[in-house]
């Protein structure tokens, strides 16, 4: 088995963050786990992806070749067209619906949207106003994991239980919400349990 994730957003968005919950869960799990380097960090505000590879074998390279990547997992939805060359066929693209408007001349955000969900398979996510919901808007990163679970190839179990673990050592508040926030991923993109 190999699983192969291209994660995209904005520098301060947290794509370290989603890279970090997806890999400790997969080691875990006992998969291996290769990931680049996260670019685009230096600059708030500027463009930032991370190549991750799962496989239950070693994993020679951290790096995804063009037309190798199983999902785009973005948190930004120019960032997700941006790397469509490295998507499958039968890839998935899952995306916020929420644009981070850090460019003068941002395209239009109803035809981004129009562009993304025109793929063979995507799944545009209200991410923000889920996390809202879930009552706290940093937990974006655990609707959009939530709402790419069914696809990854992590158990759901061990995905709540690094929650549980990372977040109960910040302020055991931040379990439930991101829980939630999760669950809530989960039912958007249809696969609650």
């Amino acid at each position: 088995m190999n699983f192969d994730i291209i994660l995209a957003g904005v520098g301060g968005q947290g794509v370290l963050s989603i890279a970090t919950v997806i890999a400790r869960s997969a080691m875990k799990d006992g998969l291996e786990v290769r990931q680049s380097e996260v670019h685009g960090m230096s600059q708030r505000g500027g463009g930032v992806q991370a190549h991750m590879r799962i496989a239950d074998h070693k994993i020679d390279s951290d790096l995804i070749p063009s037309g190798g990547a199983d999902m785009i997992l973005a948190m930004e939805p120019v960032e997700s067209l941006r790397y469509l060359s490295f998507l499958k066929a039968d890839g998935i693209v899952v995306t916020a619906a929420e644009p981070f408007v850090n460019i003068p001349d941002y395209p239009s955000l109803d035809s981004i949207l129009e562009a993304v969900k025109k793929l063979p398979r995507s799944r545009v996510v209200e991410a923000e106003r889920l996390a809202r919901e879930a009552g706290n808007l940093k937990s974006v990163n655990m609707v959009l994991i939530g709402a790419a679970l069914d696809v990854l190839p992590v158990k759901g179990e061990t995905v709540e239980a690094g929650v549980r673990e990372t977040f109960a050592k910040k302020d055991p508040r931040l379990v439930e919400v991101n829980l939630k926030a999760l669950e809530l991923g989960r039912s958007a993109a249809g696969t609650g349990r």
